[in-house]
């Protein structure tokens, strides 16, 4: 018998290190690691001995026997993957850590963030003797995406925060939530206390389109339009107008994807979630029948995992169609795609566009070739105007090009999912052109040059790209770096105390809350989850949070 990995593959990469025989691919620090769907186990040379499902931290490891229905074909997905790779090295990679046992002093280092890669960079560093970490967090909630940007029908990637929620209660790890990190204590502050900052905040603003219209109401970023349908306390008032019969997403990756499920998925399956009630009652009453995803680039570039297409490709009571020229089509059939996943993308493309529409049916339509123009309205959004593009391969290189042709969509609803850049805390430089802090190998620089004790993990280090899992390679390169540095004598010492830290905090922040405040959130979340048949019930509020954590 041999185990298999499915869609939910997180990519952290756990599995591989406690894999006996190294049957598990990609590996970190492969070639195709960074850009691999999920990982894959070799069925020729799995021994079946189950030490990949007890470390997997979302549940996506499966006995090949008694695979889910609709997971039955991933046991073919993961002997195709190995099928393309003849030979492989089986030697376990060993990732030496530096041990600080002689260090002259305990490492002190405060980390900007509760999302993944800080969790990660926290785990690294807390699971070391001799380390003392600081945790930022601008919510009385940690845990970034995994709490606010996972989809809530994809619980089982929310179970990574189980992994992350010891680490935070560790006795070296000092908490602080609710605090805002460059306005409530600036950086320079951080680092009078502490020999590095780590600075993990993620990438939080929505990339604009740059067309007439998209500052309407009724047009949203995809940021603040998960937000909504999470919980975010920023976002838990915005107002969402599902009056019209169809909805427009932008883009076409797993975001997207995401975004569209929400909007059609049936209200009976959404209502067994931790989705916000009030998104769960808005989607009770949204007349949606029609979701549009629309792309610029053709049939053969869209930017969604394999995966994710196919969880749309099987939602009971909704057709997925494509919308696309016959000659596209019929060059995706005709394209040789080289590996398992562009494959698997192609098929679902092409079924989708021979599918017939069932009468009655809601539907997500691919728009491909299709470039916005225009937000159409006059007090909210009423619709949006396509250019239509088509692709020039006459030169041997493909060229998108217009076709002077213009469509304007009736919609109700715009979401923007093009893409996040980062704005991290004052006194951290940013690249404005690429959205991320810039660095070297997680050590920040300006003009060229290292800053002393400040560097950066995750997406606000390397672009918002990978999921969940890929920030654990992101992060043990930045803590590697920062561990060299103290080593090396390059870090100055902290001026200040672990006292002098948590009497500045409380004086600028009487509300601070510590491990036990966030603990007491979540288990009065998990209880009112339990008596209504859900995982959780969410506090959509800062204040109810802050009422709950201090025992009211």
């Amino acid at each position: 018998m041999t185990f298999v990995i499915s869609p939910g593959c997180c990519r952290d990469a756990s599995c591989v290190s406690v894999c006996p025989v190294q049957c598990i691919r990609p590996r970190p620090g492969d070639p195709e690691f960074e850009t691999a769907e999920q990982l894959y186990i070799d069925p020729d040379v799995c021994i079946d001995c189950g030490a990949c499902v007890e470390e997997c931290p979302v549940d996506a490891i499966h006995p090949g026997h008694d695979l889910p229905a609709e997971l039955a074909g991933y046991l073919d997905v993961n002997a195709g993957y190995f099928s393309d790779l003849p030979g492989y090295d089986r030697v376990p990679v060993r990732r030496p850590r530096p041990r600080l046992d002689d260090a002259p002093e305990e490492l002190r280092v405060a980390v900007v963030g509760t999302g993944p890669a800080a969790c990660y960079a926290i785990t690294e560093l807390a699971t070391m003797r001799g380390t003392r970490v600081s945790v930022f967090e601008r919510q009385p909630a940690p845990f970034g995406l995994v709490r606010s940007g996972v989809a809530p029908d994809h619980p089982h990637t929310r179970l990574i925060g189980d992994r992350f929620g010891p680490v935070l209660a560790r006795p070296n790890v000092d908490c602080f939530f609710g605090v805002d990190v460059g306005a409530d204590i600036t950086v320079d502050e951080l680092l009078e206390h502490h020999h590095a900052v780590v600075v993990a905040t993620g990438a939080q603003e929505d990339r604009r389109l740059g067309v007439p219209g998209e500052d309407l109401p009724g047009a949203f970023g995809a940021n603040a339009f998960v937000g909504w349908y999470n919980g975010r306390p920023e976002h838990a008032a915005d107002r969402m107008d599902f009056s019209g019969e169809r909805a427009v997403v932008i883009g076409n990756g797993n975001v997207a994807l995401d975004i569209a499920r929400i909007l059609v998925r049936d209200r009976e399956t959404l209502a067994r979630t931790d989705i916000a009630d009030h998104a769960l009652e808005a989607l009770r009453r949204s007349t949606i029948r029609e979701v549009v995803i629309a792309g610029r680039r053709g049939p053969d570039s869209v930017a969604c995992s394999a995966g994710e297409l196919g969880e749309l490709a099987r939602l009971q009571d909704v057709d997925l169609t494509v919308t696309c020229s016959r000659e596209e089509l019929e060059h995706l059939e005709s394209t040789s795609h080289t590996g398992d996943t562009p494959r698997r993308r192609a098929n679902l493309v092409l079924e989708a566009a021979r599918r017939p529409q069932r009468p009655g049916a809601k539907r997500i339509d691919f728009r491909f070739l299709s470039v916005p123009v225009a937000i159409e309205g006059t007090d909210r959004v009423e619709g949006i105007t396509f250019a239509e593009q088509r692709i020039d391969r006459s030169s041997g290189s493909p060229l998108l090009v217009e076709t002077g042709r213009r469509e304007t969509l009736p919609a109700s609803v715009v979401v923007k999912a093009i893409g996040y850049s980062s704005r991290p805390p004052a006194g951290v430089p940013v690249d404005p052109a690429k959205g991320v802090i810039p660095n070297r190998a997680g050590r920040v620089i300006e003009d060229g040059e290292p800053l002393a004790g400040l560097y950066c993990a995750g997406w606000a280090k390397r672009g918002p790209s990978g999921v969940i899992g890929s920030n654990k390679v992101c992060s043990e390169e930045t803590v590697a770096g920062l561990l060299e540095d103290f080593t090396a004598g390059r870090l100055a010492k902290p001026v200040k105390t672990r006292a002098d830290l948590d009497a500045l905090v409380r004086a600028r922040v009487p509300g601070v809350l510590g491990a036990a405040g966030w603990q007491r959130i979540d288990a009065a979340e998990r209880d009112a989850g339990r008596a209504a048949g859900r995982p959780r019930v969410k506090f959509v509020s800062v204040e109810e949070m802050l009422s709950v954590a201090r025992g009211r």
